[in-house]
Order: structure tokens, then sequence, then C-alpha cells
């Protein structure tokens, strides 16, 4: 891209004089005319001299020519401007163009918004997707077997980055392929195809209604409101890669991933020990690799790596400030990516980069959900009990992923005044548990409300308003300040919830209580296993400021 042209007119030249501008030098051949002569003899007599000989009709005839320099001056430059306008406006359109679009849920959206903070901002989540469609020619080349062509893609990549409201922080967080998930009801937007309800490995996803159900799937497991979805298949990636002109991974074994008896497939990644900038097909088999990295696990981790690479490679590149390297990757990434429909355009995709321009890379975590082995199949897992319920409730309250300023935030919440006694506390109880697709539970806004009566909270009542929430919340009014999350946090502990169900709100003017769909029944909140390991233990994570290595699993080491 670093050429200045519009597509199919050719590649115009740099303008160096105003000769290329279209300005005719003869123009001022005439002037010569009226300078003074060598000889003296263009005084202020001659001049006169000549006026009174018809000698004024050659000085207007010079104003005249004058005049027509600057209109022909202003004409051109009038064209350049046009031109150069026109230009950037078809260029726009043309990536703007190269965009596919699709819808971004496919019709089971649950999650709720995350309230903006104090300044107004909202957290951006954004969830990345890796099909393996090997449905075109360019694709096939790059992996895969005749016989998967025209199969329903899978999802085999699936991260979701948070970006924090106040821009300070970002997580991404991936789930392996073969997680076993309850699945949601999909509807196709391409075809109308409906698909239902179901359970099993959240990779089909993709094959079930495309990215909006794997983004529904997504809000059912973790209760994250999810803002878009982007997706790159195989020769996406390695566009990709070549635009941004590689990425340092490095192995600390010599690795070389190819088949084994017994052990079918492989990337064929081939590099030696140490840090190699990669890009092209090898970025592709970087991220592709498995066997050699010993687990789809440690796939994750590497992929993580690369993506902190990328990151800093742009950072150190000034690609969010540089106009012309803007413009190559914008080409690449708009021909590469798709995504959902309401960030479909060249602006918006600019405007996502630069909520990340800004975050430092120490800041940046990245790791692989907790995970147990599935009892139904010891190659699946199923997300760990406990520490996976931790992490989503980190993500949804917006906190960091960083242990040091989660204790600093958890400080700042515990100093308040002290809650008002129970009898005074006034709560609105309302039933949200339809937010999963199912039938309400009858009247149960009322028998939580009992629940808080006999608990003392005796001003507590139902509302008629409508709900839905797939995570029990109770929130309190943003104009009750401290006071007013004091409160909350008392009926918190009296009906055993964690304090992460308290939840400021920007509107309302009462203490709201909302029973999700995991509290459909019972007397006592459901509890979480018992898990006191920080979500980051034993999850593969890796920090932006730390490049680090991969380790090869020992059979792939013999180059």
């Amino acid at each position: 891209m670093g050429r200045s042209s519009t597509p199919g007119e050719g590649t115009r030249p740099r303008v160096r004089h105003a000769g290329q501008l279209g300005w005719d030098d003869g123009l001022y051949e005439d002037d010569k005319a009226g300078a003074p002569a060598p000889d003296g003899s263009g005084d202020g007599d001659a001049a006169r001299r000549g006026a009174s000989h018809g000698g004024g009709r050659r000085g207007r005839g010079g104003k005249r020519k004058r005049s027509r320099i600057l209109r022909w001056t202003a004409l051109a430059l009038a064209v350049l401007i046009l031109g150069t306008a026109a230009a950037g406006y078809l260029w726009y359109e043309h990536l703007n163009g190269n965009l596919r679009k699709g819808h971004r849920s496919a019709g089971n959206s649950a999650a709720k918004k995350t309230a903006p903070n104090a300044a107004g901002q909202t957290p951006l989540n954004i969830l990345m997707i890796g099909s393996d469609s090997r449905n075109t020619k360019a694709n096939l080349k790059l992996g895969g077997s005749k016989s998967s062509v025209g199969a329903p893609p899978l999802a085999d990549v699936q991260m979701l980055l948070h970006v924090s409201a106040d821009r300070k922080n970002a997580s991404v967080v991936s789930i392996p392929r073969d997680t076993r998930v309850d699945i949601p009801a999909c509807e196709d937007p391409d075809n109308g195809k409906k698909y239902p309800a179901t359970n099993t490995l959240i990779n089909e996803t993709l094959g079930r209604g495309g990215p909006g159900c794997t983004l529904d799937t997504w809000e059912k497991l973790t209760g994250v409101y999810i803002d878009h979805w982007m997706m790159v298949d195989f020769a996406g990636v390695v566009d990709m890669a070549d635009a941004v002109g590689g990425a340092d991974v490095c192995v600390k074994q010599n690795v070389n991933d190819v088949p084994k008896p017994n052990v079918p497939g492989g990337s064929g990644l081939r590099l030696t020990a140490g840090t190699h900038k990669v890009k092209g097909k090898q970025a592709l088999q970087w991220l592709r690799t498995r066997h050699a990295f010993e687990s789809d696990f440690g796939r994750s981790k590497a992929q993580h790596m690369y993506m902190n690479s990328v990151i800093r490679e742009l950072k150190d590149q000034d690609a969010f400030s540089d106009t012309g390297r803007l413009m190559g990757l914008a080409e690449t990434a708009t021909k590469s990516l798709q995504v959902s429909e309401e960030i479909g355009t060249v602006k918006k995709l600019f405007d996502l980069g630069m909520q990340l321009k800004g975050v430092p890379m120490d800041k940046m975590n990245m790791l692989t959900m907790p995970r147990i082995t599935d009892d139904q199949d010891e190659n699946h897992v199923l997300p760990k009990p406990g520490a996976a319920d931790k992490l989503w409730a980190l993500i949804r309250d917006d906190q960091s992923l960083d242990p040091k300023d989660r204790a600093k935030n958890k400080k700042k919440k515990e100093t308040g005044p002290a809650a008002g006694a129970p009898a005074s506390i006034g709560v609105s109880v309302v039933n949200g548990t339809a937010a999963d697709g199912q039938a309400p539970t009858g009247n149960r806004a009322g028998g939580v409300r009992d629940l808080l009566r006999a608990k003392g909270f005796t001003e507590a009542a139902t509302s008629t308003d409508p709900g839905s929430a797939l995570t029990t919340e109770l929130t309190y009014p943003k104009s009750s300040g401290a006071q007013g999350r004091s409160d909350a946090l008392s009926i918190a502990k009296a009906m055993s919830m964690p304090s992460s169900v308290v939840k400021e709100a920007p509107d309302g003017d009462t203490l709201t209580l909302t029973v999700g769909s995991d509290w459909r029944t019972g007397t006592t909140f459901p509890k979480a296993a018992k898990d006191d390991s920080d979500p980051l233990e034993g999850t593969e994570a890796v920090n932006g400021a730390k490049a680090g290595c991969m380790d090869v699993y020992w059979p792939y080491r013999q180059m």
C-alpha cells in the first residue's frame, strides 16, 4: 500500500514542483515585455511616453494576463483539492466495500450491558473467532483435506477481548475448542434455518447459526455482554501477518510439528531454538501448532504470545498514528475480517483500534479458561466450577485480572458508611428468570421478597416491571453513592450472596434485586463450588510486557 493512488487509476506520481500541478509556465513569458530594459530606457519618462503612444494598452494587457494567471491557479488548486477529496471518498468506500458483515446475535443474546462508570464510559467486549473453514481454494491449500470442503465450519479459536471502561487495562480469555457447554437455540440469519438448544462442544456453534450463535453461547456461559464479534479464516491470518510485517515468537527447543506414529496431523511448523520473526504461512503454522506444544492449552498460550507480539510490533511501528501504515493495514484487514454489522465501517474499526492504543502492555493479561476434564469424555473439558465463575464475575464487573489491581480496588470498596437498619432499607424485587430463553419461574419475585422480609428487610416489595438477567444482580442507584452500596452489601450478606452481585446503576431511585436465571428455585442463593485459587493460576497466563518462550513437547524437538 505505500503508493498514492486510487484503485483502478494507476499510480499517481509525487508532486515535486508547480509545473506538475498543470500550471503553464508560458503564461509568464509576456511579463518580460514590461520589465525595465538593461539600458535604463524603462524609466518613468519612457513609460509615460509609451502611454501617450498607446503603451497603456500593453500595460492593461499585463494586468489581464496576471488576472488570467490567478484564475488558472485557482482553477488548478480547486481541481486538485476536489480530485483528492473524491479519491479519498472512493478509497473509503472501497475499504467499506471490502468488509463482510453479519448479524451480531443469532437470536438469543441475553446478557445485560454493563452500566457506565462515573465518567460515562463502558467496557468494550469483542469476541474474536478463528474459523477452520476449507470452503475456499486459499483455505484448503493452507490446511485440511478435500473431504472437509462444504462441511459446516468450526470455531476452533475463540477469544474474548475485554477492554476496561477507563481503557487502562485489557484482558483476553480463550475457551478451548473442545469445551462442552450449553448452546442456546440459534437461527442462521443467512438462510433462516433454526437450531434447537443443545449441549455439545463450543466449536460447533459456528455451524449452528454463524458467529452470532457463538456470541450467544458465550453470553449464556459467562453472563458477559459482548459488544461485537470479528472472525478470520486461514487465508486471512496469513494476509494479516504479512501486512503487519511479522511478529517475534520464541521456542526453548527446536520444533518440528509433523505427523508421528499414531498421531496424524501437524501444522508443519519448523523452527530452531530461539526467537524468530514469523509471518505469512509460518505465522499460521505457529497459531495452529497443537501437538508440539502438547495440547490445545499450549496452543492457546502460543496464540496469546503471538497476539502480544503483534501489538508490540504495531506500537513500535507507530502504526496507530502513521497514516500510510494505517491505510495498508486497513486494506488487508477489511479483506481478511468478517465483522458484526454494527462495526461494519472502516471508521468504526479504526475507532476500535484506538481503544487499545493507550493500554500499557503490562496491563494486558491473556489466559485460557480454568477447566476440568469432562466426565463424559476425557478428551473434552468443562469450565472449572468456582474458578471459572470467579473469572466471568471479574470481567462482568470490569475488574483487572492483575491481582495487585484487584487488591487495591477491594480496599477502596470496603471503606464506606455503615449500612442502615434492615427495616429502613427499601428494595424492589424483579423476576428476571426468563433470560436463558426458558419460561420465567412463576411468582419468583414474590418468593424472594418473602425471604427478604424474613431477614428483617420489611420494606421489600415486588416490581411489576419485567426483568431479564442471566445472573442475579443487586443494583443501587448512582445517586445514593457510598450509602447505597453499603445498604446493598448488607442485603447481599444477609442472603448469602457474593459481593460481586452488587452493582451501581446509573438510573433508578431504589435498590433493585433482579433474580436471574441462575436462581430459578430454592430458598438459598446457589453457591459456586469452593475454590480459593486466583483465576490466573493454572491457566497458561501471559502478560503483555513479557515476551516469553514456548516449551516444545519432546517428541517434536528432532529437526
